[in-house]
C-alpha cells in the first residue's frame, strides 16, 4: 500500500503546472469532449507508466541494494530541481479537427510524457518497491489526479499560481530524495 499511495502523492503534485496538464486543458478546450480526452490519457498514461515501471522493475534486480538506494534519492533530488524549471505546452503539436479526441490525446499524451519527469518518478519508484502493479496504478491516479481537473474546469488552473505549484512540487521530490538516501 505504501508504494500506491507515495506513487500517487509524488505523480499528482509532480504533475501540477506541468506540460502534459496543459496540454489537458488545450486537448479538451479543443475537442469538448472530456470523457474521450480522459480516456485517452489514462490508456496513454497507463501504457507509459507501465513502460518505465517494467524499467525500473528490471534495473531493480539488476543493481545492489546500496547502488539503488542512492540511484533512486539522487533521481529524487534531480526530479526536484527539475521541477523548478517552468514547462510549457509544445507548440509544435497540431491537433487535427478530423481526428478522434481520444486517439489525438493518446497519442500526444504518450509521448510527451516521454522522458518527463513523471516518468522518471515512475521509473524511480519501481526501482524503489517490490509491486509494479501498485505504483503504475498510483502513477496513473496521481497523473489523473491532476489532469482530470485540468479537463473538467478548464481554465480555472490559471488561477493557481504555477510558481507555488513548482515549489511544492519541488519541495516533495526533495523530501522523498532525502529520506531514500537516509532511511531505505
Amino acid at each position: 500500500m505504501e508504494a500506491f499511495l507515495v506513487s500517487t502523492l509524488a505523480v499528482a503534485i509532480g504533475e501540477l503546472g506541468d506540460k502534459t496538464q496543459l496540454l489537458a486543458l488545450v486537448l479538451a478546450a479543443r475537442y469538448r469532449r472530456p470523457v474521450s480526452v480522459i480516456l485517452g490519457i489514462v490508456a496513454a498514461t497507463l501504457a507509459n507508466h507501465a513502460l518505465a515501471g517494467f524499467v525500473g522493475a528490471w534495473l531493480r534486480d539488476l543493481l545492489t541494494s546500496q547502488l539503488l538506494r542512492w540511484l533512486v534519492g539522487a533521481s529524487f533530488l534531480a526530479i526536484a530541481a527539475w521541477a523548478l524549471v517552468p514547462d510549457r505546452l509544445d507548440e509544435t503539436l497540431s491537433v487535427n479537427g478530423r481526428r478522434s479526441a481520444f486517439l489525438v490525446t493518446l497519442v500526444a499524451f504518450f509521448f510527451a510524457e516521454m522522458g518527463d519527469k513523471t516518468q522518471i518518478a515512475t521509473l524511480t519508484l519501481a526501482a524503489r518497491y517490490d509491486s509494479l502493479m501498485m505504483v503504475v496504478a498510483g502513477t496513473t491516479l496521481g497523473m489523473l489526479c491532476a489532469d482530470v481537473p485540468a479537463v473538467l474546469i478548464g481554465n480555472a488552473t490559471r488561477a493557481i499560481p504555477l510558481r507555488v505549484v513548482r515549489l511544492a512540487s519541488a519541495a516533495l521530490f526533495a523530501a522523498l530524495g532525502a529520506a531514500a538516501l537516509l532511511f531505505f
